[in-house]
């Protein structure tokens, strides 16, 4: 019979979410000179709801502070202000050595397939080392779980890649043997940090199918962060998008993909490739976007002006859950 790594998850009541940040901040440090020194706030207020077995999409360009966010969210970086509420507990202010029982229940894809692999392990032990780490010391049950990791990846025929190196593997390869990493502690919650954005376009597509099957069929949960929102459509449930370090606007997948209301969603929409040559030209042309005083797109916003006061996230009219941080347009959706 066929080891198994992955089951249902337990029948157990589900009212609150698994994972909530309640106006979660980031600031780092930085230093400019021998003795001179600054700050950089990577995220600013942030609010976020990954319920059980669903996926959010972290949607924005490169610098939006996705991956800060990602990483707050299992406590790889502990915030500067703000909560993170796994399955109720608040994970923000916890030490270190407390969030044992975190390391089992939330893991993380890391983007790079050629860099977060060491090259001297071999898949096996890559693998299997999180069982190491917690004191799993029976061989031949470590073994069997890495080769259930390995089949749930569609990393076959096992005997092929449980011995091979890293080096040895496509980028597609390796960053299975990544989600074979994560899964391998059975976890609730995965971060699922640019997972295809290194990898050969005919690996994406596999990939993400891949991910969708383990949310389907096992109940794990994902944040997946992402610049392309057009892969979010279809590997998420509701999608979330980040601008210089805030939430713009938040909703499902079709709301923010076929409805979409802040002029920053609009230009990343409208910046997805376009096969059909006779669409390329209907296009409307965006401008780039900036940082100012006011509302934080402008000068790039449409709307041009500045203002003074910061927006905040409000409801679209006739959209339940469909906010959106702008200025404007959520008083002309009312």
């Amino acid at each position: 019979m066929t080891e198994t790594l992955l089951v249902p998850p337990a029948v157990v009541p589900k009212s609150g979410p698994l994972l909530a940040l309640d106006d979660v901040s980031m600031v780092f440090q930085t230093r400019k000179g021998l003795f001179r020194g600054g700050t950089v706030t990577a995220v600013s207020g942030v609010s976020l709801v990954v319920a059980h077995g669903e996926t959010l999409a972290l949607v924005g360009e490169s610098g939006s502070g996705k991956t800060t966010v990602g990483r707050i969210s299992i406590r790889l970086l502990q915030p500067t202000s703000g909560r993170v509420l796994f399955d109720g507990q608040d994970i923000s202010q916890v030490p270190e050595e407390q969030l044992g029982w975190l390391r089992k229940r939330a893991a993380i894809v890391f983007q790079d397939p050629f860099s977060s692999l060491n090259p001297y392990m071999t898949v096996s032990d890559l693998v299997a080392e999180p069982l190491v780490i917690d004191g799993v010391n029976d061989v031949d049950a470590r073994r069997a779980q890495v080769r259930a990791a390995l089949e749930a990846v569609d990393l076959t025929p096992i005997e092929r890649f449980v011995h091979a190196y890293p080096t040895s593997m496509s980028g597609g390869q390796r960053q299975r043997v990544g989600i074979a990493r994560a899964l391998i502690r059975n976890p609730d919650y995965i971060v699922a940090d640019e997972p295809v954005s290194m990898v050969d376009a005919s690996s994406r597509v596999e990939i993400l199918d891949l991910l969708n099957g383990l949310q389907r069929d096992h109940g794990v949960a994902f944040l997946y962060i992402t610049h392309d929102i057009a892969s979010a459509r279809h590997f998420a449930d509701h999608i979330a998008v980040m601008h210089l370090g805030s939430i713009v606007e938040t909703g499902s997948a079709p709301q923010i993909i076929d409805q979409p209301v802040h002029p920053y969603t609009r230009a990343l929409i409208a910046a997805v490739p376009e096969p059909d040559p006779a669409n390329r030209f209907r296009r409307r042309a965006t401008e780039p976007w900036q940082d100012a005083p006011g509302a934080a797109i402008h000068p790039g916003c449409p709307h041009g002006g500045s203002i003074d006061e910061p927006a905040v996230l409000l409801e679209v009219s006739g959209q339940p859950g469909h906010t959106v941080a702008c200025h404007l347009e959520p008083a002309r959706a009312r």
